[in-house]
């Protein structure tokens, strides 16, 4: 199932939110999860991270759902991309070409520095700006006028060109991983060759990728030389990676694209299991669960330990209003992935709409297992707070609810329910502290510290 680490609402299979970030493709996205296609992207990206002096584990990756063509790094050590751009790679060595060029740019700094570039236009756009003050006090106001007018352009063109430095030592540092991890570079140049015509078009009708990153025919031309010297040039993908680059195309395109696209796309003359799978998505995106569920029945004889078959399949049955049924498909998803928060998840979420205490109890107990993995989880949070309430256990309902706001970046709403779960939760306890650690983190009013100095403090001496 494609989900959300932060996520407000479930359509059809899909949890999705827009997320506010200052990056350079928008100022809200629609962020997406999926276990299985996480997997993939990290299975072959890790050894580029590694080679690129990183720690893989330290570095996040974030999906866009856009068909935009796209990928960036953010402060610390982000990479975004979306699925638009996975969609345009034709196999995995692409795919690990842009990443090893995005974890370039971590490994360079160049987010750190990104004041460099500012300062890069500063110095001709004030040095032009200067000139005309000069020619004007000299006597000269035609001059002074076209200096003055061509500040800005001047400024622009000396940001362009440190941009275009940073990506070149981007390009540089990319091929140099991928050569130590083993691994081709061609990916990289052949995407960049792909998309050439780029450099004629007008910055309105670039993709945003090749806005942010300057792309030029030198700039190719120079790389293919680099990487066509390297000793591992001929380097192609196994018949393994290829399947799954496949697999996560088609399972993107299910879930993000209209089933009537599908079904056109990978029609029923198309027997691969990519195929097979994008169409049973389809199917359950276009309402037809029995549809779907008996597609699915085919896959999972052929690959009865597959664990995202079975998530799919209690995901089917749970949007169709069948719990029950559900449990057991989920349950066998979490016994084939037991690491796999987002599995988890999805169990308690239907152990939750089963409505029994038992079932409630389970629920947090997969919850809990989860935020262990995954501590800054929203949706998890977020159920964890409505299984508390079912309980009738304020205090815990409403510092789950807190960690969800704080999770979403809703500080003002954190403060006010972990402040209202301090009322209820016993004082000095782990749970009571974390309440208390929120509300100092989320921009407390004068009261709120007021409050919590004197229930620190203790009841006054009486006289």
């Amino acid at each position: 199932m494609i989900s959300s680490k932060r996520a407000s609402k479930l359509v059809a299979g899909l949890l999705m939110v827009g997320v506010a970030l200052a990056a350079p493709a928008a100022q809200a996205m629609n962020m997406i999860r999926d276990t299985e296609i996480e997997e993939i992207i990290r299975k072959e990206a890790n050894p580029v991270l590694t080679a690129s002096g990183l720690n893989a584990d330290d570095v996040d990756f974030y999906l866009v759902a856009d068909k935009e063509l796209n990928a960036f790094v953010t402060g610390g050590q982000n990479i975004f991309i979306h699925t638009g751009l996975i969609q345009e790679t034709e196999n995995p060595n692409q795919l690990l070409g842009v990443i090893a060029h995005e974890a370039g740019h971590i490994s360079g700094g160049h987010m750190i520095r990104s004041g460099d570039m500012n300062r890069a236009g500063m110095k001709p756009f004030l040095l032009t700006m200067g000139l005309g003050v000069l020619a004007a006090a000299l006597g000269a106001p035609d001059a002074a006028g076209a200096l003055i007018g061509s500040s800005q352009y001047f400024g622009a063109l000396g940001a362009l060109n440190y941009s275009r430095v940073q990506e070149a030592a981007a390009d540089q540092a990319g091929v140099a991983a991928l050569e130590k991890a083993g691994l081709s570079g061609r990916g990289l140049v052949e995407f960049f060759d792909n998309f050439r015509y780029q450099e004629v078009f007008s910055e309105a009708k670039r993709y945003q990728f090749f806005r942010s990153h300057p792309l030029s025919s030198e700039r190719i031309e120079g790389l293919r030389r680099r990487v066509e010297a390297q000793p591992h040039y001929d380097q192609t993908d196994s018949a393994e990676a290829m399947a799954a680059h496949a697999l996560m195309k088609a399972k993107l395109d299910a879930f993000l694209s209209p089933p009537q696209q599908i079904f056109i796309k990978y029609s029923e003359k198309d027997t691969s299991f990519p195929a097979r799978y994008a169409r049973t998505i389809a199917y359950y995106q276009a309402t037809e669960p029995e549809k779907a569920l008996k597609s699915l029945d085919a896959l999972l004889a052929e690959q009865p330990n597959n664990p995202y078959l079975w998530e799919l399949k209690g995901q089917i049955l749970f949007e169709s209003a069948r719990a029950g049924d559900a449990e057991p498909a989920h349950r066998r998803s979490v016994e084939l992935k037991p690491d796999a928060p987002l599995l988890r998840i999805n169990l308690a979420q239907t152990l939750l709409a089963e409505n029994t205490p038992e079932k409630t109890e389970q629920a947090i107990q997969e919850l809990g297992k989860a935020l262990t993995a995954e501590k800054d989880n929203a949706f998890a949070w977020r159920l964890l707070s409505e299984a508390f309430d079912s309980k009738g256990m304020p205090g815990q309902a409403r510092l789950a609810a807190a960690e969800y706001h704080y999770a979403v970046g809703e500080l003002r709403e954190a403060r006010v329910f972990a402040m209202r779960a301090r009322e209820h939760l016993e004082k000095n306890t782990p749970d009571w502290r974390r309440a208390t650690d929120i509300v100092l983190v989320s921009d407390p009013s004068d009261d709120d510290l007021k409050t919590i100095a004197r229930e620190d403090r203790g009841p006054s001496p009486s006289n």
